[in-house]
């Protein structure tokens, strides 16, 4: 594995195999202006398929999957057959170096969308980096993944050039949390509890210092195990608190039993979460989630014409699980990956180079395009420059959303 990353990260040369477009046995007259040979470019989707996160990580790869389809179908980079290479990580740190391994080894990878989770992306984007594979996630919102081990304190550093996201940060989904929670819903006395995790931690840092710096007062902190699903113990702690509100910072899949072991226990505050609990799973399997709350970050699709035309194409390509909500965001991560594609081609007098690999990364550093969750550019340091966010409640045992807005300016 070793010996790959190094070698293609010295410049190997990719080799294109050009096949005859055969687009009558695919039952669709050939594209305006396409060529008589194509190339094949793969998108490497990387994804939980596996595991409690899986729902949302098919949202993930049948998005990327629909974007692939409809680029081939529309022909929009003539000359170029895409196709998608989705690899399971489980939301498993362990596994995103070894998935970027066979990312990299496969020639014919011209990007990575994904990952869902941060703490993945902080093995695999080291090493797609180290190949020069330009990498766009549509889920990762950890800050030290674009601004570097030390923004918290001020000091902002790009970590990788190749590593871009669709989604805002935890940046800025803390303090739009702490915002509401103590501005709006007027709660001054909050209980803090992170799964230890990347995103976890990140949020809830985030969420404490704005919450703090607003006059609320943190009257508890844990840490929990991911894995864990008995809080009984806890729930005492957080009732003897006289907490009003309790911040969660982790996925919904501990989140669930957290809130539900705390009704029963007799706390009445409302649970708040980051966008890892804004799932359907987290009512399904939570029967106390009522009054609970989760920031997520842009808006539904479901408010744009774009994002309804997205979810119309999604519903009728037949796709057995549901889009999600980050299914948009990886279509649009998709569409960047593909718009860089068709740059370079456009680029090099229609046909692909061979060390189009290469140019990937500063081709879509430059691109700017309205895509299905709204504009669709990247900052200096790779992070998306629509930097919306919303506030869902749980009311009838749905998620509502409660409201929408810019991301706060930073504090004074």
């Amino acid at each position: 594995m070793g010996t790959a990353l190094a070698t293609l990260a010295t410049g190997s040369v990719l080799t294109w195999a050009l096949t005859q477009d055969d687009d009558t046995s695919r039952g669709r007259a050939p594209a305006s202006g396409s060529k008589a040979s194509s190339a094949t470019v793969v998108i490497g989707v990387d994804a939980p398929l596996s595991g409690g996160l899986s729902a949302m990580g098919a949202g993930v790869k049948n998005s990327a999957d629909l974007a692939v389809a409809t680029a081939n179908e529309t022909g929009h980079v003539p000359g170029v057959t895409f196709e998608i290479k989705a690899l399971d990580d489980g939301a498993d740190p362990a596994k995103g170096a070894p998935n970027a391994a066979r990312f990299v080894s496969d020639d014919r990878v011209l990007g990575v969308v994904g990952p869902l989770n941060s703490g993945v992306a902080r093995t695999m984007v080291a090493p797609l980096a180290q190949a020069g594979v330009v990498n766009v996630s549509p889920g990762n919102t950890d800050p030290v993944l674009t601004l570097g081990p030390d923004w918290a304190a001020g000091t902002t550093s790009r970590p990788h050039s190749t590593y871009f996201r669709t989604v805002a940060t935890d940046v800025d989904q803390g303090p739009f949390a702490a915002r509401y929670l103590h501005g709006r819903l007027k709660k001054t006395k909050l209980y803090v509890v992170d799964d230890a995790g990347a995103h976890g931690t990140t949020l809830t840092s985030g969420f404490t210092a704005e919450f703090t710096r607003l006059g609320g007062t943190v009257v508890g902190t844990e840490q929990v195990d991911p894995a864990e699903r008995a809080f009984a113990g806890l729930a005492e702690r957080v009732r003897s608190s006289g907490a009003d509100a309790v911040y969660f910072g982790g996925y919904h899949d501990t989140a669930a039993p957290l809130s539900q072991q705390l009704k029963q226990a007799g706390v009445t505050a409302p649970v708040m979460g980051g966008d890892g609990i804004f799932d359907q799973q987290y009512l399904t399997t939570n029967p106390k989630a009522e009054g609970d709350l989760a920031t997520n970050i842009g808006v539904p699709a479901e408010e744009s014409a774009a994002g309804q035309d997205f979810l119309s194409r999604y519903r009728k390509a037949g796709y057995p699980e549901a889009a999600g909500w980050y299914g948009p965001y990886a279509y649009d991560a998709t569409w960047a990956v593909i718009e860089a594609v068709k740059a370079i081609v456009t680029a090099n007098d229609g046909t692909l180079p061979s060390d189009a690999r290469a140019a990937m990364p500063q081709a879509v550093a430059r691109l700017a395009f309205d895509g299905v969750t709204g504009r669709v550019a990247f900052d200096a340091n790779g992070d998306t420059v629509n930097r919306t966010l919303t506030v869902y409640g749980v009311k009838g045992g749905t998620w509502v959303s409660a409201t929408s807005g810019p991301a706060p300016a930073p504090a004074p």
